[in-house]
């Protein structure tokens, strides 16, 4: 029989401090008995031998020192089977579908384990989301971490959903599954989440977590750690390819941010905590392939950055513990553009390791970069044209200018809907390219020029 405690000093926001305590360990699950006889459930955040911090899943309202406080001897759980499949649970990991609970083969420690980084596979198998500008120029290879910069108003949920759609292990029959962990949403995006899943029928290889806005910040934080140990689960138990796709990380950190101020820390940058850099590798850094396991765990985290400020704490820390990033430009969608991927500031420094010959396809890289080049060389020239005048402009010039804007119209528009593989999206950069002089192709390699460029294909087919 656990003792209870009636020694509440103190109710501050989320928290509840606790005095004359016996030893009590860190992260530790709670009970506190209300005096309607209700309980409200919590979590150790800070112990010593004069006062227990807890923090409140459920809020503090109604609470008073009259209440009493029991410590279970247990941390949070997650209970996994492999019925989590086709499931939409709440931020706390409790049925919103209107099913029942999950019944366990197994409880996990939400908090995992750290992969040992001499067990780490170098990651090497394309993923193909079926996007051109993150599997043409940004490709996503089986075990990284790539998150999305985004900004308020852009369209990163219609993206992530897309991917959590059509994102699969190319060539492999392998079994492949999607964790979706949505924190700080609204209800109207709660809804929107659920029926698109239900909708395409990619719920049935797809498990939801949905914590919404009105939701304590508190459950927020425990939100991506539910995620990541079910994406670990069905990964190391099931052997099966995970990707995982965690939105908006900008709300988990402000909850992060909130905690922090009702425990009255001294704020780091921005207010945010000092640790909050260790905090999002605890929760990026459970991505990878580990030695003698089949399965992967592989994370899409998107963030939208506050005033699109890509210095922004947030996303200047992802950026050091990731390996690169999709941009989403606000430009490109002011101009009705889908999705609004800004190839130029966007980077997946596993690229090189998840394409070629054997993986995609031998003249990838090349078109990649030449693609690269010459939309960059285009973008450039619109500000030239902007002080002196399209007129002012040689003939090699307009035709980089005109080729952004076809790389903008033709490679990066594409449909909500639209699944492109990897060889339609290597198709149309080769047709961009085509609209470029042969000389100016200086990153392709001549014999890639000869065996795919329209031209020399359309000669090819005449000879026969």
């Amino acid at each position: 029989m656990t003792k209870e405690y009636k020694t509440i000093s103190q109710i501050s926001g989320p928290l509840i401090f606790v005095e004359k305590t016996e030893p009590v360990g860190y992260n530790e699950l709670v009970n506190i008995n209300l005096p309607d006889g209700t309980t409200k459930r919590g979590q150790v955040l800070d112990t010593s031998d004069d006062i227990v911090v807890v923090q409140v899943f459920e809020g503090t309202g109604g609470l008073n020192r009259d209440c009493g406080v029991r410590f279970t001897g247990e941390t949070i759980k997650l209970p996994v089977s492999k019925d989590l499949l086709g499931r939409i649970l709440s931020g706390a990991g409790e049925p919103l579908d209107g099913g029942p609970r999950i019944v366990p083969e197994d409880r996990l420690e939400i908090t995992g384990a750290a992969i040992n980084p001499y067990a780490r596979l170098p990651p090497k198998d394309f993923i193909q989301t079926g996007i051109s500008t993150i599997d043409g120029m940004n490709t996503l290879v089986r075990g990284q971490k790539l998150p999305i910069f985004s900004g308020s108003g852009l369209p990163h949920n219609e993206i992530a959903l897309q991917i959590a759609r059509q994102a699969r292990v190319r060539g492999s029959n392998e079994p492949f599954a999607v964790v979706f962990a949505a924190m700080g949403i609204t209800n109207e995006e709660a809804q929107y989440f659920m029926a698109d899943f239900e909708r395409t029928g990619a719920l049935e290889r797809a498990v939801v977590f949905l914590n919404l806005a009105d939701d304590p910040a508190v459950e927020r934080l425990i939100t991506p750690r539910l995620a990541l140990t079910a994406a670990e689960y069905l990964a190391y138990e099931h052997d099966m390819h995970v990707l995982v796709i965690l939105t908006d990380i900008t709300n988990y950190c402000e909850a992060l941010r909130q905690m922090g101020a009702a425990r009255e820390e001294v704020p780091g940058r921005r207010g945010y905590p000092g640790y909050m850099y260790t905090d999002l590798a605890s929760l990026y850094e459970r991505a990878g392939v580990v030695k003698g396991r089949k399965g992967s765990v592989t994370q899409f985290s998107i963030l939208s950055m506050p005033g699109d400020d890509i210095t922004h704490p947030i996303p200047d820390l992802s950026g050091y513990i990731t390996e690169g990033q999709i941009v989403i430009s606000r430009e490109l969608h002011r101009k009705g553009i889908y999705p609004p991927v800004n190839v130029l500031p966007s980077l997946s420094r596993l690229m090189n390791s998840g394409i070629g010959a054997t993986r995609t396809r031998e003249d990838h890289k090349a078109v990649s970069d030449q693609c690269y080049a010459a939309y960059a060389e285009g973008k450039d020239l619109r500000g030239l044209v902007a002080i002196v005048g399209k007129d002012a402009l040689s003939d090699r010039d307009k035709k980089f200018l005109e080729f952004a804007d076809m790389f903008e119209d033709r490679f990066v528009r594409q449909g909500v809907d639209e699944n492109r593989d990897i060889e339609t999206t290597l198709s149309i950069g080769w047709e961009l390219l085509a609209e470029l002089p042969e000389a100016q192709l200086t990153r392709i390699d001549n014999k890639y020029i000869q065996k795919y460029h329209p031209a020399h294909k359309a000669k090819e087919k005449e000879g026969k």
